[in-house]
């Protein structure tokens, strides 16, 4: 007695290789979503992925030191990039800067109330 075995690729029927670009639209309805949803850190990490055309890979090694200068969000920042090892640069727009600096007074904030809770705490 022989059992037959079907094989089934795992893509079958799957869309796979480059995916269509978002519209404009789809962009707006993702930012807008995340301002809802008050994520400002994925929202300025959403808005640089856009408008930079960064890789993923190069865009979560960033630092915070690679676009800011002191209190100043740099109007263009460079980057080496990890694939073809070559140097990058690119424009801080103004929709990324302004959420930039919300988001770095936030996390100013947050730290000023750690500090507040330990010397309190002790």
């Amino acid at each position: 007695m022989e059992t037959v075995q079907t094989y089934e690729p795992w893509n079958k029927g799957k869309l796979v290789g480059q995916k269509p670009p978002l519209k404009p639209k789809d962009i707006w309805a993702i930012r807008l979503h995340l301002l809802n949803g008050r994520q400002v850190r994925d929202l300025a990490m959403f808005n640089l992925a856009i408008d930079s055309k960064l890789r993923g890979c190069d865009l979560v090694s960033l630092r915070v030191r690679d676009v800011m200068h002191a209190d100043q969000i740099l109007p263009r920042a460079m980057i080496v990039q990890r694939k073809t090892q070559r140097p990058v640069q690119f424009e801080l727009t103004e929709t990324i800067r302004s959420v930039g600096f919300l988001y770095n007074k936030i996390l100013q904030i947050f730290r000023h109330h750690a500090v507040l809770l330990i010397t309190l705490g002790t």
